[in-house]
């Protein structure tokens, strides 16, 4: 029977990354976790969906405003200004500044990096570690070291282009495990081998470049 020591340890060191990487939602609050708005790094305080229109200000939970408040009220100047493609979000109370285009894209790459890292050490644990005990491939521990280190500085950083570098490298990184994941087991055509191959295949496809 193969050792499983080298998948179990980039499991590893994906958890702490992830782990990294949702904490830092939670900060910005960008992530589903218990943070509250208004926290010191949240930019922005409003969902994907309100960037897409203008209207009626959508209030978060238990913020105290009542949704869908009339025009020309205090909380509607919260709502959304501009027509679509050049839209600018206005700031919630609390905020560093407004609520650009820019930040929203940020924060949907962050997303797709928190959701496909989540995938694929659901895959390494529940396809890969069963076919490792049976038949060993190869594992590049070093890749996933390197991809926490990444998660790691840019949760230290703040916006900018520096944390938009770490991010993509972050993004490339990942790619980049779950590509070689998926020549370690091209060599190994049996039928559980081709579902984790397509499991990954699925994954990177929700990776595409930024």
């Amino acid at each position: 029977m193969a050792s499983p020591a080298p998948l179990v340890a980039s499991i590893s060191h994906q958890m702490v990354a992830l782990q990294t990487l949702q904490l830092l939602q939670q900060e910005w609050g960008w992530g589903d976790g218990p943070c509250a708005p208004g926290g010191p790094r949240d930019p922005d305080h409003v969902s994907t969906a309100s960037a897409r229109r203008s209207g009626p200000a959508r209030v978060r939970p238990g913020s105290g405003l009542e949704e869908g408040a009339p025009a020309g009220s205090p909380e509607a100047e919260e709502a959304v200004r501009g027509a679509e493609g050049g839209a600018e979000l206005l700031p919630f109370p609390g905020a560093r500044g407004p609520c650009t285009l820019a930040r929203l894209a940020m924060r949907s790459a962050l997303a797709r990096v928190v959701d496909s890292t989540s995938e694929l050490v659901s895959v390494e644990q529940t396809l890969l570690g069963p076919l490792q005990q049976e038949r060993a491939f190869p594992v590049h521990l070093k890749d996933s070291v390197e991809f926490r280190n990444i998660c790691s500085h840019l949760a230290l950083q703040m916006e900018g282009q520096q944390f938009d570098r770490d991010l993509n490298a972050a993004h490339q990184c990942l790619k980049t495990i779950v590509k070689k994941l998926i020549q370690s087991l091209a060599n190994l055509p049996s039928d559980p081998h081709m579902v984790a191959c397509a499991s990954l295949r699925q994954i990177l496809q929700n990776l595409p470049d930024i």
